[in-house]
């Protein structure tokens, strides 16, 4: 392949904020992932590195569209994908090349999984000192434990505070900590670029998914660490708001969000019972929720009058937080017909994929989706080449 067409390969069509950066991404998964999708949605060039087998998420099948695992096509858009053998020392030697050329690192090996292939911070920092180098592990960089969500949804007690007295401890329907984690990765790994445009020098970014999920759980756990209040399931209701659940109609149930006084003297209004917002029971939030055993009861005698989608109508005719519980095609339904255009096509001729749209808005440097999330080892050439060339031509 000749030096021009390696150059188009990775040339990227967007405009965005992140253009010229290139991300050496060793990650997989979910976590690592997510983080890299974010940025080459950003406009970074990424380098996905994948040993002979692939991802592991390439597998995680059912669903499937043709080919592809849902899965991966969730976390890796806009990605080229290098096959690379670690043991290999041609492979290896390449590996260490792309880091050596790199803005950006990210990996979510094994604490200490990578030194033996000279690809841990130390040693790619030695020949990049602009290396940005994010490093995402279950426990922290002293604790070599592998991670996974399901796991630290139960160590961190999310798990604990998911489901209800009667059902026990229950996960969530995500893996909503390796979406935390990808987050604050994306974060941390922004906030190192800026300081090295300043002052030219890379740092080390770590995060791990115990810590994530702490900082996701956020009032519960400063329940604890501020309050000295261990929090306890209690399904879908609030711990310090009240109405602030389901709610059970004549035919269903709706969700009703009531955040303060003054949204609760208008649902006392409309469900025909303005005196509950003078009650001293009911009238302010911690009343409420102290007394909500015994304001349950009138609020479902009321709502029982008229189906889900009655309520739904006036209570959102009246500026009330409401919302029916919809599957995620009808969540997908709504934000379509809202105009936010949940869905964006990534890639180009023969491979165009219905991906999740990234949901930041940026007016001047908007994300884009030039490339269909990769298949294996489909820039090995390529890449390889262009990494044989000595760098900047």
């Amino acid at each position: 392949m000749k030096t021009e067409d390696i150059d188009e390969l990775f040339a990227r069509k967007g405009t965005g904020p992140l253009a010229g950066i290139l991300v050496a991404d060793f990650s997989r998964v979910l976590a690592g992932p997510y983080a890299t999708m974010m940025l080459a949605d950003l406009g970074a060039t990424v380098i996905k590195v994948e040993g002979r087998t692939g991802d592991d998420t390439r597998y995680w099948a059912p669903p499937r569209r043709g080919d592809d695992a849902t899965y991966f096509l969730t976390a890796n858009r806009n990605k080229h994908s290098v096959v690379l053998d670690f043991t290999d020392p041609d492979d290896r030697a390449l590996a260490q090349e792309l880091a050596r050329r790199a803005d950006v690192l990210v990996e979510n090996f094994k604490a200490g999984g990578l030194a033996k292939y000279g690809l841990d911070y130390d040693s790619v920092r030695a020949e990049n000192p602009g290396i940005v180098y994010a490093s995402v592990t279950g426990f922290g960089r002293d604790n070599p434990q592998p991670g996974y969500d399901l796991l630290i949804q139960g160590l961190s007690g999310f798990m604990s505070v998911t489901g209800t007295e009667e059902s026990g401890p229950v996960k969530a329907g995500v893996a909503i900590v390796d979406v935390f984690t990808g987050l604050h990765t994306t974060v941390g790994i922004l906030a190192a670029l800026v300081h090295r445009q300043e002052t030219g020098i890379g740092q080390l970014v770590e995060t791990n998914l115990l810590s994530s999920a702490l900082s996701g759980l956020a009032n519960q756990t400063s329940a604890y660490i501020a309050g000295g209040v261990v929090p306890r399931a209690m399904g879908n209701a609030h711990p310090s708001l009240y109405p602030y659940q389901p709610m059970p109609t004549a035919d269903g149930q709706i969700i009703i969000a009531i955040g303060n006084d003054a949204q609760f003297g208008k649902l006392a209004e409309v469900l025909g019972h303005p005196e509950w917002a003078a009650d001293d029971r009911f009238a302010q939030a911690a009343n409420r929720n102290e007394n909500r055993a015994e304001l349950e009861p009138y609020l479902v005698t009321a709502l029982a009058r008229k189906t889900n989608q009655e309520w739904y109508e006036i209570l959102s005719a009246a500026g009330l937080p409401s919302a029916p519980i919809n599957t995620i095609a009808e969540g997908v339904e709504l934000a379509a017909r809202l105009g936010l255009d949940p869905i964006a096509e990534a890639g180009t001729g023969d491979r165009v994929i219905p991906t999740v749209a990234n949901p930041i808005r940026l007016s001047e440097t908007p994300p884009s989706y030039d490339l269909a999330p990769p298949t294996l080892g489909q820039s090995t050439e390529a890449v390889k080449e262009w990494l044989r060339q000595p760098a900047g031509e």
